[in-house]
């Protein structure tokens, strides 16, 4: 039996079913993960983050080891840069001393005025130019002899100071920026007395034992 239009206009058409309700005739319900899964997840989250914290720690080591290398690198090109003339000054150091023995043999024969003047103004600028390199003599005399500053090369009797005393430099020793750069050639006294004393004191225990 055919429909007229006026029963389609005043019945309608039957409403086709909601968008939703498609949606949700097609699809099941999700089940609840289960227990396994949950800790399964849980262990590769607990993983995830041990293996971050490993990994910035490890990003902390590298930038503290970066950071040592830059900061040594540095320091060896000041060490560089400040003992890079330090062949030729030590090549130059046995001038400074030709020319004091010259004035101490100039004023021993009192050589003319003039020439000892020479003589010292030379020196004055040899150890002037030394100084702006960081070169200083290393004062020795009367100093206790040490082998780390100084090469004995004889030792006298000397019983008016104490024993193993620097009493004469026969070549004077030098620093650069406060590191040995010429070890001082010097005579060391001996104390003869205190050793008489010391062998009496010795003879003296031994009888009382």
């Amino acid at each position: 039996m055919s429909r007229s239009k006026s029963d389609f206009f005043t019945n309608g058409s039957p409403d086709p079913p909601a968008q939703e309700e498609k949606a949700a005739a097609g699809v099941s319900p999700k089940s609840p993960k289960s227990s396994g899964e949950v800790e399964e997840l849980r262990q590769n989250l607990e993983e995830k983050t041990k293996e971050a914290e490993e990994n910035y720690a490890r990003l902390l080591r590298l930038a503290a080891d970066m950071e040592n290398l830059k900061k040594r690198q540095e320091r060896e090109r000041a060490e560089l840069l400040q003992f890079a003339n330090e062949n030729l000054v030590k090549e130059l150091l046995p001038v400074v001393d030709n020319l004091e023995r010259a004035l101490d043999h100039g004023r021993q024969l009192e050589a003319p005025p003039a020439l000892l003047e020479g003589i010292e103004m030379v020196h004055h600028a040899f150890i002037k130019a030394l100084d702006r390199f960081g070169v200083t003599a290393h004062d020795s005399l009367g100093q206790q002899f040490d082998p780390a500053f100084h090469n004995a090369m004889m030792e006298e009797e000397a019983p008016d100071v104490p024993d193993g005393s620097v009493i004469k430099e026969l070549q004077k020793g030098y620093l650069m920026h406060q590191r040995l750069l010429r070890p001082a050639m010097v005579v060391v006294a001996r104390n003869t007395q205190n050793e008489t004393t010391s062998d009496k004191n010795d003879s003296t225990v031994q009888e009382e034992k």
